[in-house]
């Protein structure tokens, strides 16, 4: 009405012009998204596709909309076509994405519906189509049977064995008339085909625990616990048994904080991880050793509940580090372990007898490796400045001057992984102190520690029944120091557990 008055009075012309093309124009654009909502497909045309984008990170996209179930990566045009599972999946994530700009490692990528209706494969290379069939019948979930199994297979074992091959989403093992079974959920159909066809028929451990791998005709697997027999990848906060807890002398499953009510989960060593360094089966059908293997950036911001700390990647390839400027004086095999342990489980540790300095760190994987250096890399301790790299060597040999950790009870990661690296973190000037006894005072704590540096502030707490402290050092320096002497330490009798606390104040 005003702008009539104004047009009226030969006033604001050019703005009432202005706005009515404005208006024709958004209401064609509207018109057009109709029209391509219209003729949407289940195939979506995606650009810009980088040249370090792989095909789990595209899937890994559309996840929350629904599965995709095939994907074509042109590389040369820096472009990819994915099917979805059905019109309506690739409808919501089309919708979505005209809202969000979609983001893939640092690259903006544009998503749009294609022409194809439907991808199909064609016959190349002279193949018979026997690949084609495979994949059209391929099913994101495994249904694996472990023959011979003469050691104990976990969820970390099984994750440790495919993960290389794609995102794991969810292992649950279970016990049937043909032995030692497992379900494994991929994130894409693509990575259960390639880990079913290079795994099929090989063994874990040498001459012992062969897989025998199937496709599983569910279509989702459903988790409620993350402990040694299920897992959930995608959802770390799940519990490790029912809310009723029984007492662990009871069952197999135990409390989400261990028995000595630690943030950390303590369990005694078994051959399953020990013998996770000797997978010579797979060796030599993998060309190389499995704990080698990248578990990719996916699986690796899995393990940190979805989100990466600065500096990790999950595409280191070694296992054992290299440890320099060490105070030869102030460090034993004994102290590294205390330390490195907070970031992953200890196999070997190897001070040189030649060059004191030095020593040889050899953790449980290749990932744990890659926590340690991004988390104590020069980082000071007895008056130095750690120096932490990767070593040019795959494993530490038994040697004289050798100590084996693999089966340490102290070892943190046995047991709720997912909960211990969520705890990861630089040293701190708060250290965590667990397995107290019970009687035990703040002033007692204080001067079982107090000869590594003064302490500024602390408290008693209980969790679950067991008592805990908060215990705040003047610097990172002293703290550390307090915990690489008496981690593991006896405290009128009972052997306390010292970790980094992420808390600022006590």
């Amino acid at each position: 009405l005003c702008l009539g008055t104004l047009c009226s009075r030969g006033q604001g012309a050019w703005l009432y012009h202005f706005i009515c093309l404005t208006v024709i124009i958004l209401l064609l654009r509207t018109e057009d998204h109709r029209s391509k909502m219209t003729d949407s497909s289940k195939v979506l045309h995606i650009r810009n596709v980088g040249a370090d984008i792989s095909e789990n990170d595209l899937l890994q996209l559309v996840q929350p909309f629904g599965a995709g179930n095939k994907i074509v990566m042109l590389r040369a045009k820096n472009q990819a076509l994915l099917q979805m599972q059905d019109v309506s999946s690739a409808v919501k994530a089309m919708h979505y994405y005209t809202t969000v700009q979609p983001s893939v490692r640092g690259w903006n990528v544009y998503l749009q519906f294609s022409s194809y209706k439907e991808l199909t494969i064609t016959d190349q290379g002279g193949q018979n189509g026997h690949k084609l069939h495979q994949e059209l019948q391929a099913n994101r979930i495994l249904l694996i049977t472990i023959l011979n199994p003469l050691y104990h297979i976990t969820v970390d074992v099984l994750h440790q064995v495919f993960s290389s091959h794609g995102f794991i989403e969810k292992i649950v093992t279970f016990q049937k008339s043909a032995g030692l079974q497992a379900l494994l959920q991929y994130a894409s159909h693509h990575s259960a085909l390639q880990a079913k066809s290079s795994l099929q028929g090989q063994s874990i451990y040498d001459g012992c625990c062969t897989l025998d791998i199937q496709f599983s005709n569910l279509l989702e697997l459903q988790v409620h616990y993350n402990n040694e027999r299920t897992r959930d990848f995608t959802n770390p906060s799940l519990p490790a048994e029912q809310t009723n807890h029984r007492h662990p002398s009871q069952g197999n499953i135990k409390p989400l904080f261990g028995d000595s009510g630690n943030v950390y989960s303590i369990q005694p060593g078994g051959p399953g991880q020990a013998a996770c360094q000797q997978l010579v089966g797979l060796h030599k059908a993998m060309g190389s050793d499995l704990f080698q293997v990248p578990i990719g950036y996916a699986a690796a911001a899995a393990k940190f509940g979805g989100v990466l700390p600065p500096g990790i990647t999950g595409t280191n390839e070694k296992s054992t580090l290299l440890v320099s400027n060490l105070s030869a004086e102030s460090w034993d095999a004994d102290k590294l372990f205390n330390l490195f342990s907070n970031y992953g489980n200890i196999i070997h540790i190897k001070i040189f007898h030649n060059k004191t300095d030095h020593a040889l760190v050899q953790m449980g994987d290749c990932f744990q490796a890659e926590v340690a250096i991004s988390f104590l890399k020069g980082v000071s301790v007895f008056g130095r400045r750690l120096e932490v790299t990767y070593s040019k060597h795959a494993q530490i040999n038994p040697s004289p001057d050798t100590r084996d950790y693999s089966s340490s009870n102290l070892n943190r990661f046995n047991r709720n992984a997912t909960k211990n690296y969520r705890h990861c973190c630089s040293p701190t000037k708060m250290i965590h102190v667990s397995c107290l006894p019970s009687n035990v005072t703040e002033k007692d704590i204080m001067a079982h520690l107090f000869p590594h540096g003064n302490i500024v502030d602390g408290r008693i707490f209980e969790v679950n029944g067991k008592r805990q402290a908060l215990m705040q050092f003047e610097n990172e320096e002293l703290a550390t120091e307090a915990l690489v002497c008496k981690h593991a330490s006896l405290m009128r009798g009972s052997m306390i557990r010292l970790a980094f606390s992420k808390l600022s104040t006590v």
